[in-house]
């Protein structure tokens, strides 16, 4: 029997075939065919001046096919509160709606909105009921949570594990297949660039998040990258004192041309 924590190829091990009707909807006998479930890929978050930015791919994959290339990996859940996905987009996205309801829900009950240590708890509870499937390898949901905290007048940024336990960072955080190719460069990039992030205008820190997420797509194919030819720019949003505001498509290719090219 495998000791590894994956459902699916336990089964696999064990000589269970999965039938292709029941994976990809056609007929057959399934001899050879992978269950390969939905995953979301790149995202990450970064301080700047006013706030936080968030940004993320639109690239949706399941093992080396492109199921999508127009998913929103970054949601918005309050007017101060994001939250970008990695892992399965079914769990991540019912995970939000919940997360959206029970925000509103407490501002219309209470007539304010929820404090962060709640809105933080809250995400944590759901993330960890969502154990299940993702010990069985189809469901894992590995967010970043960021959120303008108007008590201090900051913006703050949050990640969590599979099983819920939450983290706060000073300045950025990345998750998804394509992290591992940046999360080095923003540490130094942050360290030694000469502009800490917090000092970033924000021009600058949405060009560095698209810089970023084209390095990513760069090592990591399960993310997608802007190209003029298909014109699907990332996800970009801003977090400030204001609440949440989208990057629009024109601009986004303005500072894609300004930055990249």
């Amino acid at each position: 029997m495998s000791d590894g924590g994956d459902f699916f190829d336990l089964l696999k091990s064990e000589g269970y075939q999965f039938p292709a009707n029941v994976i990809a909807g056609v007929e057959g006998d399934g001899k050879g065919l992978p269950f390969h479930p939905t995953e979301g890929t790149t995202i990450l978050a970064l301080r700047y001046q006013d706030g936080v930015v968030v940004a993320g791919d639109r690239r949706a994959t399941a093992g080396n096919a492109v199921l999508y290339d127009r998913a929103d990996k970054v949601i918005p859940i309050d007017r101060h509160s994001v939250m970008a996905i990695s892992g399965s987009p079914a769990m991540a996205f019912e995970i939000a709606r919940i997360l959206e309801h029970s925000f509103q829900y407490h501002r219309r009950r209470q007539l304010q909105e929820m404090s962060i240590e709640a809105k933080l708890r809250r995400l944590s509870l759901l993330i960890r009921d969502n154990l299940p499937m993702a010990v069985q390898g189809i469901g894992a949901v590995i967010p970043i949570f960021a959120t303008y905290d108007t008590r201090g007048d900051v913006g703050r940024i949050y990640f969590y594990d599979a099983l819920g336990a939450q983290f706060e960072v000073t300045d950025f955080a990345t998750t998804g297949s394509g992290a591992a190719a940046i999360r080095g460069v923003m540490y130094y990039t942050n360290r030694w660039s000469g502009t800490p992030y917090p000092e970033l205008s924000r021009d600058d820190a949405v060009g560095l998040s698209l810089r970023l997420l084209f390095t990513a797509a760069e090592y990591d194919s399960a993310t997608g990258r802007y190209e003029r030819s298909t014109d699907i720019p990332p996800t970009v949003k801003t977090i400030t004192s204001e609440g949440q505001d989208d990057i629009g498509e024109d601009e986004l290719r303005d500072l894609h041309t300004r930055f990249l090219d």
